[in-house]
């Protein structure tokens, strides 16, 4: 699909390009081309050979792990947004699978030409490398999380993000459906509506995909957030990348 100086402009919006000079943009930009995928269709699988990074313009990825009959979700990614950025710097294959949860526009730029930028241009070199600590800081958080707490703890300390991030709402709206938000907590759906049934004690009420909490402090009593662990940003004027949202907590103030 030909690309629109648009969807330029939305990629050079991103934190991995926002201060490459014009001819490092255009490098990192030659040959890339745009697509668009329905619902449901799987982008790449574990151990695919990656020759792009993607970038996500518009639309819902899901990032999958699997192991003999297992699936689990490792991450939902919405726009503006890019993926697979480790295995395009390494040039190895991918750890992981990614789907299109509905239909998605994105934009596919060239890992070769990628690397060839980041040879030639140090400060383009540290912005990937900015954009990779926050994704391994990221991962630091969500491993701590996996390993420290119980099921209902994980819950409780998701909710209490996401009323922050929905702007300190009482009644929050799940962002992924329940399938998808058990298999990011680790748990079986099963398991998840355990968890919801054992946080009523907390004051949560759940309506389908809406929650209301009527009792936040006495959750938050229950969850014992950690900066340590969890990232508690509130939303944001101006889109951040990994590496920014990961500073935060050492230098509030974005705006």
């Amino acid at each position: 699909m030909t690309m629109r100086q648009s969807d330029l402009d939305r990629v050079k919006a991103l934190p991995l390009f926002r201060d490459a000079s014009p001819e490092t943009f255009r490098d990192v930009t030659a040959g890339a081309f745009l697509q668009r995928f329905p619902a449901g269709t799987t982008l790449l699988l574990e151990g695919d050979t990656v020759d792009f990074l993607y970038v996500l313009l518009d639309g819902i990825v899901e990032l999958q792990g699997s192991w003999k009959e297992k699936d689990t979700t490792l991450a939902v990614l919405r726009p503006v947004s890019t993926f697979i950025l480790a295995a395009v710097v390494l040039d190895a294959d991918s750890l992981m699978s990614a789907r299109t949860l509905e239909r998605s526009e994105i934009l596919m730029l060239s890992g070769q030409a990628l690397r060839r930028t980041m040879h030639q241009d140090a400060e383009f070199a540290c912005a990937v490398a900015h954009e990779l600590s926050g994704c391994y800081r990221g991962l630091v958080r969500a491993v701590k999380n996996h390993k420290l707490r119980g099921g209902t703890e994980r819950l409780a300390n998701y909710l209490i993000t996401q009323r922050i991030r929905q702007g300190m709402k009482d009644t929050i709206t799940l962002p992924h459906e329940k399938r998808i938000l058990a298999s990011l907590l680790g748990m079986t759906p099963e398991n998840l509506s355990r968890a919801f049934s054992s946080l009523s004690a907390q004051g949560v009420v759940v309506h389908g995909p809406e929650v209301t909490l009527t009792r936040p402090e006495a959750l938050e009593r229950l969850a014992r957030p950690t900066p340590l662990i969890d990232n508690h940003m509130p939303p944001q004027s101006r889109l951040l990348g990994k590496g920014e949202v990961e500073s935060w907590s050492d230098s509030p103030g974005y705006a």
